[in-house]
């Protein structure tokens, strides 16, 4: 009788681990990757190419008027700052274009993503390339990326 008494409250501790855990997969998906192959996302890339080119242009002629701005010429700082001003609202400008062409890609892929992982048992799916850049996932199998089976959910 006191060898049950020992050995049944370890018994029962070995199996609460098994009782509580649950299975949760995590997926991930190249967002961008399908955002590319959709039909009707020309647009939305066009933008973002045409954005990206235009504000690095811009930049460089910041850095420009900076360093004549530094030597301490009031017409060089006054250039600057209207410079920078001027970014800032086209920036501005541009990410509002932007955010008013991702929203329907956004909730079809959305959309895509939530079946896709729901149909294949994952709990939590990721953009890749989000969790590559801030080093969320250091490794992934590449039997968790969706983003074949999200792209034939799109289209």
């Amino acid at each position: 009788m006191n060898r049950f008494l020992i050995i049944a409250p370890l018994a029962l501790l070995a199996t609460v681990p098994h009782a509580q855990q649950t299975k949760s997969r995590v997926g991930v998906v190249n967002v961008q990757a399908v955002i590319k192959n959709m039909s009707g996302s020309k647009t939305y890339l066009d933008l973002n190419a045409k954005s990206a080119s235009d504000l690095k242009t811009r930049q460089a002629t910041l850095q420009i008027l900076a360093t004549k701005a530094a030597r301490g010429n009031a017409a060089d700082k006054a250039a600057l700052t209207k410079a920078q001003q001027d970014y800032a609202k086209v920036r501005d400008g541009y990410l509002k274009q932007i955010d008013t062409a991702f929203k329907p890609l956004a909730a079809k892929v959305n959309a895509a993503v939530a079946k896709v992982a729901k149909a294949n048992g994952y709990s939590i799916v990721m953009d890749a390339n989000v969790a590559n850049e801030s080093n969320l996932i250091v490794h992934a199998n590449p039997s968790v990326d969706l983003t074949q089976a999200v792209q034939k959910e799109v289209k």
